[in-house]
């Protein structure tokens, strides 16, 4: 400790914080001076017995750089304090499905990585067999440890170069999980200490030498194009190296590959190459641009009465009809048809978009933050004009991504600025330029209708009006899918020059509230218990008849009956109003419910308590921050977040004008799991969905308003509570 005066007279105390709580913590190994043989594309074993074991999927902090080697580390049967974990490059050939998105990472992964670390593992015990004249069946294994039945023992890196030249058994043995001693198990984020001592993982820390930065001058508004510019002041400012136009290459893409379209603009924009980004940043506005409209200016008036037109229409297309919809309706006792609208959303990731890039005649070198390294790598090679084998992408840690780095505009951008200036350069966005020139979650309304006779549920239509839905709008066989004998989806789709993709859950995010908030509500007419309503719909489903059914019945109702029991539900005192939900999506079931009370006259959300079916959990740590983060994320945007438009431009840039969920607001969540061996799925988004349909009909128990909008904050006066109620 150290102590020394202060101005004001008061006192500074000084620590080291790392050796005042870990005083003989050891300097973490070099792992570059350890003498490694490279086992298979997934591990290295050296020497002395350390492994180093390499993730192959994007981190964009859903955890995978850490579980999928656990994964491996479990069949491999080493230690977890034994194994070190390094980020793998693209690479096609050795692994597959290298993508962050749709909470599909680990789902796919479990197999393949399983067989991966078992494989090695035989591998070793055969070499270590060979070596003592023993059959393989005479040796166990544990911790990185051989031991034959004499009690002789060989450690992995005892044998690791005869196994790695023996032949690749085609057949191995994989462990059961009453075995396991790392899956299961809670595990520190990998590069934990990397991120609190601030060590290289990000894209923007990606640097090497000779690199140059570009700041992009991008249209105003969606809509417009390029007429002309003025560089003049830009390139008499310091650190200024040059101005270019881009813009060629890409559209040269969108001709070749038109389904990419709503994803990037296509229009020309200015470049400032600078020698640090701040430089360019500063540059760039200073250059006088002048634009045109090109197409409509859209406004979210304007969005907002074409998505009621095509409610109110007739062309849809149908995803899913099962029975007669038109005669059910016209034989029902009662119907109830309300309509749920949602805004656009921004992704607002933590690290603005970035990425580098160094194209030379050789090699095209990529490094940055991207969930889809080989659909962009492919498009660089397209749009470049070269061999997909030119490509080298490497991937780094990503502050974020939520959909948004899918989709690789920058990526793009970056090598069509190294292709014009031939120099290694990265391309790094503002806020604004983050906020302004996105890639949106779509403005989406839901219409959905029921028909009630002799007091069951005989018919449900559900009818989705969105900008640009592609791909993403909602999924026709999930939940209430099969319940309902007469069913039916219809979707249409509005075609913007807004740039739209998917957003955290796509396909649910919003759909999830919208028909959980309509069940609550048509359970009250028909005077039904809201629970109860759902598990007999439930019952009624038949998945070994209907293939075409997505999720479980039977782990559904499970979910359903541990939220009720968990959350006290209906058990609460007075003053705490609950919100019920379920909802499957990204392989997962989920129940939710919402605890609301009243503070100052207005509801406030205290509590979610959240029961999550995912299988076999690798790292409870790491599924406890998906869960807590993903629902925490669903109340914040259900009730804060939206993003508008008025001629083809967001009205917010930065998040001085942007609203989203604070420290303060953030309530409790209290998770359980559904123990079961059944493989792993996803968890990076299936929490977000059902949050904001709990908190609306929580609110409905604590207000008596029903919310039709998002976000909730949207309609204040339906969040006020009756003074008379406030006094009772």
């Amino acid at each position: 400790m150290r102590t020394s005066s202060l101005a004001g007279g008061g006192m500074l105390i000084g620590f080291n914080l790392f050796q005042a709580c870990k005083p003989k913590a050891a300097p973490p190994v070099d792992l570059s001076l350890l003498n490694y043989n490279d086992f298979n594309a997934f591990i290295k074993i050296a020497d002395n017995g350390t492994v180093t074991i390499f993730s192959p999927n994007p981190e964009i902090g859903q955890g995978v750089k850490t579980a999928m080697p656990m994964i491996i580390a479990e069949e491999l049967d080493v230690a977890w304090k034994d194994v070190y974990v390094e980020q793998g490059i693209l690479d096609t050939e050795n692994y597959t499905r290298q993508v962050a998105g749709g909470s599909q990472s680990i789902r796919h992964g479990w197999d393949a990585l399983r067989q991966t670390g078992a494989t090695a593992k035989q591998m070793l015990v055969n070499a270590a067999a060979a070596r003592w004249g023993v059959d393989a069946s005479e040796c166990t294994v544990s911790d990185g440890v051989i031991t034959n039945a004499a009690g002789e023992t060989l450690g992995f890196g005892d044998v690791v170069k005869e196994a790695a030249l023996l032949e690749v058994p085609e057949d191995v043995a994989l462990k059961e999980p009453k075995d396991y001693k790392i899956i299961g198990k809670d595990a520190g984020n990998v590069d934990i200490t990397k991120i609190a001592t601030g060590k290289p993982l990000f894209g923007l820390d990606y640097k090497v030498d000779g690199m140059v930065y570009a700041a992009v001058v991008r249209p105003p508004a969606f809509g417009h194009k390029l007429v002309s510019y003025d560089d003049t002041a830009a390139k008499a400012m310091p650190g200024v190296l040059d101005v270019i136009k881009i813009g060629e290459k890409v559209r040269g893409l969108l001709a070749e590959d038109p389904s990419f379209s709503s994803k990037i603009s296509a229009s020309d924009k200015v470049v400032v190459i600078a020698e640090s980004t701040w430089q360019a940043m500063k540059a760039k506005e200073a250059i006088k641009v002048e634009w045109e409209e090109e197409t409509t200016m859209e406004s979210t008036e304007e969005h907002d009465k074409i998505l009621t037109d095509l409610l109110d229409g007739t062309t849809f297309k149908t995803e899913r009809s099962d029975g007669d919809i038109k005669k059910a309706f016209a034989e029902a006792d009662e119907i109830l048809e309300r309509t749920y609208e949602s805004p656009f959303l921004p992704h607002n990731c933590m690290e603005p978009m970035n990425f580098f890039a160094n194209v030379t005649g050789e090699k095209v070198n990529l490094a940055g933050p991207i969930q889809t390294p080989a659909w962009k790598a492919g498009l660089v090679a397209k749009m470049l004009g070269r061999e997909e084998k030119d490509i080298h992408l490497e991937m780094t840690r990503m502050g974020g991504g939520f959909g948004r780095r899918l989709y690789g505009d920058f990526v793009l951008e970056a090598a069509e600025i190294s292709d014009a200036i031939k120099k290694p350069v990265k391309v790094v966005y503002s806020r604004e330029d983050d906020m302004e020139d996105g890639i949106y979650r779509m403005a989406i309304k839901y219409r959905i209708k029921a028909g009630v006779k002799d007091g069951k549920i005989t018919a449900y239509h559900l009818k989705e009006a969105a900008v640009n839905s592609n791909m993403y709008g909602l999924i026709p066989n999930f939940f209430p899918a099969g319940a309902i004998e007469n069913y039916q989806v219809d979707t249409a789709n509005y075609e913007s020059n807004i740039t739209t993709g998917a957003w955290r859950a796509p396909y649910t995010n919003f759909l999830a509230y919208a028909e959980q908030s309509f069940f609550d509500e048509l359970a009250e007419m028909m005077e039904l218990d809201k629970i109860q309503m759902r598990l007999d719909l439930l019952d009624k489903v038949k998945p070994e008849e209907d293939e075409r059914i997505q999720y479980s019945p039977e782990r559904m109702k499970e979910v359903i009956k541990v939220a009720v029991e968990k959350s006290g539900w209906g058990t609460k005192p007075k003053h705490i109003h609950q919100g019920f939900v379920n909802y499957y999506c990204h392989n997962t079931h989920v129940a939710e419910v919402a605890d609301v009370e009243i503070e100052n006259g207005e509801p406030v959300v205290k509590k979610i308590t959240c029961v999550v079916d995912c299988g076999i959990v690798i790292n409870p740590m790491g599924a406890l921050n998906q869960i807590e983060g993903g629902v925490i994320d669903g109340v914040g945007h259900s009730m804060y977040g939206e993003l508008q438009f008025e001629n083809g431009r967001p009205t917010a840039n930065n998040f001085d004008n942007y609203r989203m969920i604070r420290m303060k607001e953030a309530p409790e969540v209290e998770t359980h799991f559904i123990q079961n061996e059944l493989s792993p799925t996803g968890l990076g988004e299936p929490t977000l969905p059902p949050a904001g349909g709990a908190v609306a009909n929580a609110f409905k128990a604590a207000t008596g308003n029903r919310l039709y909008k998002q976000p909730f904050t949207k309609t204040p006066e339906l969040l006020k509570v009756p003074a008379k109620e406030i006094i009772g």
